[in-house]
């Protein structure tokens, strides 16, 4: 069975942070460094990343820079996954939010004097 190796990308509109994380609980995270934003250096890095035979699923967070990356990966045969940030589950809050220094749950409120 082929390796996994999750591939995550924090893409903006001139560079793309690369980090990769091996398949499993006890795999090694590894920060790879920045590259630029073009079709020719993201296919250089898939290119290098699938060098060892292993199967490649990258990963970025929806912008504004569209779905141009997912479909050239989608393309060279990898796995990707755009991540809508609004439905990244997310702890909940404490119920105590913070106005002008004061919490909510006091019964003050910032517009009282």
């Amino acid at each position: 069975m082929q390796k996994t190796v999750y591939v995550g990308l924090d893409v903006h509109k001139a560079s793309i942070s690369v980090t990769t994380a091996e398949e499993g609980r006890d795999g090694e995270l590894r920060f790879l460094g920045t590259i630029p934003n073009t079709s020719a250096d993201v296919i250089k890095l898939a290119k290098r990343l699938a060098r060892e035979g292993h199967r490649l699923a990258f990963c970025y967070e929806a912008g504004g820079c569209g779905y141009g990356i997912y479909r050239l990966l989608r393309k060279l045969g990898h796995d990707c996954t755009v991540a809508a940030p609004t439905l990244i589950a997310r702890k909940p809050a404490n119920g105590l939010r913070r106005t002008g220094g004061t919490p909510r749950s006091s019964g003050s409120t910032a517009s009282a004097t």
